[in-house]
């Protein structure tokens, strides 16, 4: 049975059908369940502060007092949030002892004021360092797709809220991308997840990555989900986005890079949804997105998150190296390699990158690929082989470090089928209310379109 949309659970609660302490109790329920993921995708639970915060919504309700719609709506956040009185600890065992936060990260602060009803604290891949979503200290939560037998990865590094949300353990999530973190989760999970421009939330009380690629978004069930978190987390009014039908938008599909080496599924999924667009009255381009083609180059000495993550990190590794998640430290400590001069000249050389790839996308109202060029591989096939987890890791990232180098905004839907697929859409920097438009629309298009499953899709 679908999961309700946010706008389904505020008019429940509008009318009565439901209260916000029900919702908290069903959400913690299934968190606490031994047969389910909530001990892998939550690192820790408010269960009494959860419970208390509903209450008080239920409270304001009654009164007529309720700050927004959403108000008693439970939420999870990513472990690398500043949440007043708990340690952010950044899904590793290296921050644990470190003291609790003196206040609310700014996006936590305009969930809470909204009324969102805070769960927990997500599992996420260490130091948000990956796109996989493995963690050794935590565990690894297990992607909806195949649990049995150890399960498929669920993506990073947002890796616990997009299993919370699929699994109905919270009705939303907070995220960040830097690389994919929100997008690759959603593709993985079957679920919608939303990277913004990366100045349109305020990322104070964040523990940074990238201070240059770092962005806040939501995972959650839907278009209007997203959009209407959006809103919240960019301090602007909630409101259901204009929906663009499908029939008239030009969408550029690009042949650089984004469709290289893909999952035979993958593509089968990818080339049927377009396919739907084209059906519903969409124009297809397709064409070479030169732009995509030099990011690799670019990033050659580890880009900008193995700079900047070094510079957080040197004292720390010094300290406490043996604490860290091998695989995060060896991808942090690239950042040692790159000079002063390496670094003056990759800002140039993004720079650069950003307004070609803005004018080249000038004339299309998005862009649209598939978000992760693979299926969820199996926890197992990497928990003990290196250079297997590498190769996963890249091309898990390819993709959505496409839209971060160019800082545009992205959003990824689920293709309807059976494994897991999601297909992004992506805009130039600052249009991300127009991206929402045509994502509401082609979301509409995807949910009407005779798609099969994927697996009949490759015979």
């Amino acid at each position: 049975m679908p999961q309700p949309t946010l706008k389904a659970l505020a008019q429940d609660l509008a009318c009565g059908r439901t209260t916000a302490r029900a919702l908290a109790e069903a959400c913690l329920d299934r968190i606490a369940d031994p047969a389910g993921e909530g001990a892998r995708a939550f690192v820790s639970v408010n269960r009494e502060g959860a419970l208390k915060a509903a209450q008080a919504q239920d409270e304001l309700r009654k009164a007529g007092a309720a700050p927004s719609l959403f108000a008693g709506i439970p939420i999870a956040v990513k472990d690398l949030f500043d949440v007043q009185g708990e340690v952010t600890a950044a899904g590793s065992k290296v921050l644990k002892d470190h003291a609790p936060a003196t206040a609310d990260a700014t996006a936590v602060a305009r969930l809470r004021r909204a009324g969102f009803v805070l769960l927990g604290r997500n599992t996420m891949t260490e130091f948000a360092y990956s796109g996989l979503g493995m963690n050794p200290h935590y565990g690894h939560p297990r992607a909806p797709f195949e649990r049995a037998e150890g399960g498929r990865v669920s993506g990073g590094s947002s890796s616990g809220g997009a299993v919370a949300v699929a699994d109905g353990m919270a009705h939303a999530a907070l995220g960040t991308d830097t690389g994919g973190s929100c997008r690759i989760p959603a593709a993985f999970c079957g679920i919608t997840g939303y990277k913004p421009t990366a100045s349109r939330v305020p990322r104070e009380g964040a523990f940074p990555l990238s201070t240059t690629l770092d962005s806040i978004g939501p995972i959650a069930r839907s278009v209007a989900c997203c959009a209407a978190l959006d809103a919240i987390l960019s301090g602007t009014e909630p409101a259901p986005p204009a929906s663009r039908p499908a029939r008239g938008l030009r969408l550029l599909v690009p042949t650089t890079v984004a469709l290289d080496g893909l999952d035979g599924e993958v593509a089968k999924a990818f080339e049927a949804a377009v396919e739907a667009l084209a059906q519903a009255g969409a124009h297809i381009v397709s064409a070479p997105f030169p732009e995509f083609g030099e990011v690799a180059t670019i990033n050659a000495k580890g880009g900008f998150s193995a700079a900047e993550s070094y510079a957080v990190h040197r004292r720390l590794l010094a300290e406490k190296a043996d604490a860290y998640d091998p695989r995060v430290a060896g991808r942090i400590k690239r950042g040692a390699e790159q000079s002063a001069a390496d670094y003056v000249e990759l800002v140039a050389a993004r720079r650069a990158l950003v307004q070609r790839a803005a004018a080249r996308l000038a004339g299309f109202d998005a862009l649209v690929m598939p978000t992760v060029a693979i299926l969820p591989p199996r926890i197992a096939d990497l928990a003990t082989d290196d250079d297997a987890y590498g190769r996963a890791n890249l091309l898990a990232l390819r993709n959505p470090t496409l839209i971060n180098m160019t800082d545009g905004c992205a959003i990824s839907l689920p293709i309807p089928g059976g494994a897991p697929v999601g297909l992004m859409l992506a805009g130039a920097p600052g249009t991300d209310q127009a991206l929402f438009a045509v994502a509401a629309g082609v979301e509409a298009a995807l949910e009407h379109a005779p798609i099969r499953s994927h697996r009949d899709l490759i015979g």
